[in-house]
């Protein structure tokens, strides 16, 4: 004889089925909302490693340049911190002073700064009729090409006075300056290092000369504080063209 469930009996059963049911939704929607939380976390988590200040990341560039180089007195040591500290400047160059030092040109060049043309005397060459700018253009690129073997590409005209039309007669590129804390009117390094950090933004081309004690310390200021505030120092080539 089988067994026959009163009505009592499959009542419960259904009631039982009914809990079981609920307590597994239950279960599924805890395991639901772990899982969504976990994801959520290991993308903030992952945020956060992105933002993070690393080695991939992108950071704010600015160019060091020095004119008037190079200098028997104050270059070497110049290159020197540059060396230590990491950083690539862009040195325009005054053709005089590469035919006397010849052998500072070299290092410059070896320790991977860039190297432009200021002009042969350090003359305003707006004054000048176009043959006489042309050639100290061009006296100042042959005295560097008979030092490192190339010819420079940029140019910065002294008091950045620079004719149109020689853009044709050169094929130079001029490069110009937004950061000029005019150096060479102080002797106090703290100043000029100021006048750079207090001004000084994002793909911007700083000014200096390396013809002093103060400006040199002054460069270096500059870049420790730059550097601690997340800047890299670059050539101006990468600030024009990258």
């Amino acid at each position: 004889m089988r067994y026959l469930p009163d009505r009592w009996d499959e009542k419960k059963r259904r009631s039982l089925k009914k809990d079981f049911l609920a307590a597994a939704g239950i279960f599924l929607l805890a395991v639901c909302c772990q899982y969504v939380k976990d994801t959520l976390a290991d993308r903030a988590d992952a945020s956060a490693v992105t933002d993070a200040p690393g080695e991939g990341d992108l950071k704010k560039q600015v160019a060091l340049t020095f004119d008037d180089g190079p200098n028997a007195d104050y270059t070497e040591e110049l290159l020197t911190g540059l060396k230590e500290r990491g950083v690539k400047a862009t040195f325009f160059l005054l053709g005089k002073e590469v035919e006397k030092y010849p052998a500072i040109v070299t290092a410059i060049k070896e320790d991977g700064h860039l190297i432009g043309t200021h002009s042969y005397e350090h003359v305003n060459l707006c004054n000048l009729s176009d043959k006489a700018a042309i050639e100290q253009v061009n006296k100042t690129n042959n005295a560097i090409y008979e030092v490192t073997g190339e010819y420079p590409e940029y140019i910065r005209p002294p008091y950045g006075c620079w004719k149109s039309n020689l853009d044709y007669e050169t094929t130079m590129i001029e490069v110009l300056w937004d950061v000029d804390p005019l150096d060479w009117k102080t002797g106090n390094s703290d100043v000029i290092a100021k006048r750079v950090t207090s001004k000084v933004q994002e793909n911007d081309i700083i000014l200096l000369h390396d013809a002093s004690e103060s400006s040199v310390k002054a460069a270096f200021k500059i870049i420790d504080k730059l550097q601690a505030d997340g800047y890299v120092f670059v050539t101006v080539d990468e600030i024009l063209f990258d």
